[in-house]
């Protein structure tokens, strides 16, 4: 397609992405087209799940980095190559280059979980443990790169990169060829470019929307100042769309191709996350759930078919145990509540009895009982309880209450 030296510039063409789908046969998986009854009747128009979640190494970043790794000229491949990420970049990296007989050095910081730097490992890429966070990873691999002459492979911002991510695109034109709305998660922005340059090239009247994380959101304010603008501290559990600047490159086409950008919350990519595990019976990472996450918050703001692409699965067991919780909790499905009883034999095993003739679950108890706020015979108990919604929350209340027990928070 082209190589590494002259690309960094240049624009990314359909031509561009039909080449690099050559590129990847064999190599890449067409990812499954999977129907969401339930996001059909919410939208009120059919929704399908693009599963890029089922791609080789968990993610679409497979895609990009094959091609990029591909296009290297001998000499450069020769040098081997260097990346920084604490996911799935990293594995796309490792994958791409052992499939393509080339060293891979990949930077990852020293708080990556064990499983992500075992995947890189086990994809047959050396890994560097170095600094806390991403931006210290990614100096050491620019350093490592200059020092070695081993060519550094950004995970967003090249031309060959989006061509690869890009082929997502066609795959989705020939799955789903009604498509009207196509929903896509961003970080730097190179999925959602490579994607918009292809399907808007075979069809421009398809809508195109990207999707960030609340407190990651660098693209609305970056397209109302017409050139990438940096946020600082980008924060989300969605680390794979937490970027603090667009690429040079993936900016221009999303300018140009892609139709809106809106932003999602903590509790919505929660939400996202366990919808995609109880109805789609997919595993999801919060990034890949970010555009279920648009359509739950506003389902009536996408004409369909839509089609919303799960662009990653890599999502650490600890995290989604937490995230799990968090998106019950904000389902209304979890219950704090803290009351006082008084403290004598038997008291908290009639609180008990209360709470399972109202069918709650018991997940959690504590107790105080010296704190000066409480009289000489009380104790305050916390209890954290597994309801069913938001009304069976509320009959919780009402069945403490009835039974005279005082609830304070």
């Amino acid at each position: 397609m082209r190589d590494s030296t002259a690309g960094s510039l240049r624009s990314v063409t359909l031509d561009d992405v039909r080449g690099a789908r050559k590129m990847l046969s064999g190599v890449a998986r067409t990812t499954a087209m999977e129907g969401s009854r339930h996001l059909s009747r919410l939208v009120g128009a059919p929704v399908h799940l693009k599963c890029e979640n089922l791609q080789r190494t968990g993610s679409f970043k497979l895609r990009g980095a094959y091609v990029r790794i591909a296009c290297l000229l001998p000499e450069e491949r020769a040098a081997g190559v260097v990346a920084a990420s604490a996911g799935n970049h990293a594995q796309g990296v490792a994958l791409a280059s052992s499939l393509l007989g080339v060293h891979a050095t990949v930077f990852m910081p020293k708080t990556t979980p064990l499983p992500k730097i075992s995947a890189t490992r086990d994809y047959g890429a050396e890994v560097r443990l170095y600094g806390q966070v991403v931006d210290e990873t990614l100096a050491a691999a620019e350093e490592y790169a200059a020092a070695t002459g081993a060519v550094f492979i950004h995970p967003f911002d090249h031309p060959d990169i989006i061509a690869g991510q890009g082929t997502v695109g066609l795959e989705i034109l020939e799955q789903c060829p009604e498509v009207q709305t196509i929903v896509v998660g961003v970080g730097g922005g190179g999925l959602i470019a490579g994607i918009a340059v292809a399907v808007k090239a075979l069809r421009p009247d398809v809508r195109i929307v990207g999707v960030q994380a609340e407190g990651s959101a660098a693209y609305p304010p970056s397209l109302a100042e017409g050139h990438p603008v940096a946020i600082e501290h980008p924060v989300t559990m969605a680390d794979g769309i937490r970027v603090g600047r667009p690429g040079d490159v993936p900016f221009a086409l999303v300018r140009e191709f892609v139709d809106e950008v809106r932003t999602v919350t903590e509790d919505q990519l929660s939400a996202a996350l366990l919808l995609c595990l109880e109805r789609a019976k997919l595993v999801v990472e919060p990034a890949g759930a970010s555009p279920v996450a648009a359509l739950l918050a506003d389902p009536h703001a996408f004409g369909g078919p839509v089609v919303a692409v799960l662009s990653g699965g890599n999502v650490d067991p600890v995290l989604l145990q937490r995230v799990l919780r968090h998106g019950m909790a904000a389902q209304g499905r979890y219950l704090a509540v803290r009351l006082r009883l008084t403290d004598r034999p038997g008291a908290l095993a009639t609180l008990l009895g209360t709470l399972s003739v109202a069918d709650a679950n018991v997940l959690d108890v504590s107790h105080v009982r010296t704190d000066p706020r409480l009289g000489l015979t009380e104790a305050e108990v916390e209890l954290h309880l597994e309801t069913k919604g938001p009304e069976h929350c509320a009959e919780v209340g009402r069945a403490l209450r009835e039974a005279g027990y005082t609830v304070i928070g």
